[in-house]
């Protein structure tokens, strides 16, 4: 991976340039990032626009909405300390069987997130947003990329979360939308095509599994599947980008908590920041190739 740390004072307000804050997929790793938005946000680095995919469309919707200060990441720490796995996927067995019978499209009702998403997203529409936004999905009849900037914020961030065969695809007009980390699970690229001459990238990092550990479950696999799918592209993305704007790719936690597993967001979260932290304070050097 291609890491680019930069002296912090150049980014922070009044700078130059366009400036996004990227942010990945993970689900329930997904709570790192706050320990990120934190860190930038106690050095003055504020985005000029958000993009977001799966985990990271819910994040990136919440602070958009939001002042760009540290209270609002604390804001969000308190919600992701708060979520059990119910709040995200609720199990029910009925609902499981169904969907594996073929008799639905998924093994989870999107119910309960939704209403997650609609206590803490503080707009109706995407474009009503303080800090521009913009979420990644992909439309399940022509397999495109989406990016969504506007309409209805609530089925905007859904969509962009719907782990395919997990949640239900999410009707927008004329399209069925599904997760936008299938195709690009933290869309540098978006960012890049919206303008922008600095970029941050939040990721989530990946789940270390224990020697001769296995995923529990179909919903674990489904997601680890996912996740192994995108890591070679968030590669391949940092090596194309790096050179022409100005790419800092944020430290991930590398834990052996699971994408399905909620009750490791403190942990997950203070790790991040003192790594963000560091990170952000280190001296400016070039480019890192590994």
């Amino acid at each position: 991976m291609i890491t680019r740390r930069l002296a912090i004072g150049a980014k922070r307000r009044g700078r130059s340039g366009r400036c996004a804050f990227v942010l990945s997929g993970g689900a329930s790793l997904g709570a790192a990032q706050i320990g990120m938005l934190r860190a930038l946000y106690e050095r003055d680095v504020v985005p000029d626009f958000l993009v977001g995919a799966s985990a990271g469309a819910l994040n990136a919707a919440f602070v958009a909405t939001r002042p760009q200060l540290p209270s609002t990441a604390d804001e969000l720490a308190d919600v992701w300390r708060s979520l059990r796995r119910r709040d995200v996927f609720p199990l029910r067995p009925i609902a499981a069987l169904r969907g594996l019978c073929g008799r639905t499209s998924h093994l989870v009702g999107d119910a309960p997130l939704r209403s997650l998403v609609e206590r803490h997203v503080q707009v109706e529409l995407l474009e009503e947003s303080p800090i521009a936004l913009h979420l990644i999905a992909v439309d399940l009849r022509s397999g495109r990329e989406v990016r969504l900037s506007d309409g209805p914020a609530t089925d905007a961030v859904l969509a962009s979360a719907a782990i395919p065969a997990v949640f239900p695809a999410v009707r927008l007009g004329d399209m069925e939308l599904i997760d936008g980390g299938v195709a690009n699970h933290t869309p540098i690229s978006h960012a890049v095509e919206l303008g922008a001459t600095t970029v941050y990238v939040l990721p989530t990092g990946d789940a270390a599994r224990r020697p001769g550990s296995r995923p529990r479950g179909a919903l674990a696999a489904a997601l680890e599947a996912t996740g192994l799918m995108t890591q070679r592209r968030l590669a391949a993305d940092i090596a194309a980008y790096a050179r022409t704007v100005e790419l800092i790719v944020m430290p991930a936690p590398r834990t052996a908590v699971q994408p399905i597993d909620f009750s490791h967001a403190d942990e997950l979260i203070e790790q991040s920041l003192a790594a963000a932290r560091a990170a952000l304070d280190a001296p400016a050097a070039a480019p890192l190739a590994a």
